[in-house]
């Protein structure tokens, strides 16, 4: 039993070190949470409503930091399974309790300064056929 509790310890930490924000050691704040409005306010943008439904907000946002789409849902399972969806199309989602903000991973980092939450990255299906179609 302590064996295998120690092996998956060190595969947490590996996981974790693996994951790990390119060396960067700058503190990040407490996970924001709030409606959709109040989330665009701390990133001071204002969010160009696409969908406004019982289930899910999403908004494109644009800051000094970039374009963004910045979406809130009324429940964690709505959340989780939107996430798994999108993740399908590649792309940096940040995380937080019932939302989550959609950009390039520049926007993403910056965001998570303000907003906290964690970070997940889609899969990306393009990057085989990039590094293959440019001669050495």
């Amino acid at each position: 039993m302590r064996v295998t509790r120690a092996v998956l310890c060190a595969a947490a930490v590996l996981a974790l070190a693996g994951c790990g924000s390119g060396g960067d050691t700058k503190a990040v704040p407490p996970t924001a949470t709030g409606s959709l409005e109040s989330l665009a306010a701390e990133v001071k943008c204002k969010p160009n409503m696409q969908t406004d439904a019982d289930t899910i907000r999403q908004a494109i946002c644009t800051n000094t930091d970039g374009k963004f789409i910045l979406a809130t849902f009324s429940t964690d399972r709505g959340q989780r399974e939107w996430i798994n969806d999108a993740k399908d199309y590649g792309g940096y989602y940040l995380v937080g309790r019932k939302w989550v903000a959609v950009g390039d991973d520049g926007v993403v980092k910056a965001l998570r300064g303000t907003l906290g939450g964690d970070v997940e990255i889609g899969t990306n299906h393009a990057g085989h056929a990039s590094h293959s179609g440019h001669g050495g």
